[in-house]
């Protein structure tokens, strides 16, 4: 199922709901059928979300891209897409809501 989150300051960023509930997760928030993410709330919903991308880049830097390599019976494939590139459209919009002083909301 697809969530839009929505603010007049920013596009509508649209995720599946997996994703949505496991950022939302990271910022303290849980994905219900309506929610908010006030002007107020934002600045430490950025620095959770920031800091979870930094771990999550250092994890993958140390493993440098090698899942299974050499392992018997693995077959090279490509390297996951990591919370960067996942979280950048919502960490964007956290952004530019939170200069704009708009909500970010979902479900209306």
């Amino acid at each position: 199922m697809l969530i839009t989150f929505k603010s007049p300051a920013t596009p509508d960023v649209m995720m599946l709901d997996n994703l949505a509930e496991y950022l939302l997760g990271i910022i303290g928030k849980h994905l219900t059928e309506r929610g908010v993410i006030t002007v107020d709330e934002m600045p430490g919903a950025i620095q959770k979300l920031e800091a979870a991308v930094s771990t999550d880049k250092q994890k993958r830097a140390e493993g440098d891209g090698h899942f299974h390599e050499g392992e018997e019976g693995h077959e090279p494939h490509e390297i996951p897409i990591g919370l960067a590139q996942r979280a950048y459209p919502f960490l964007d919009m956290l952004r530019l809501a939170h200069k704009e002083n708009k909500d970010i909301l979902w479900g209306v």
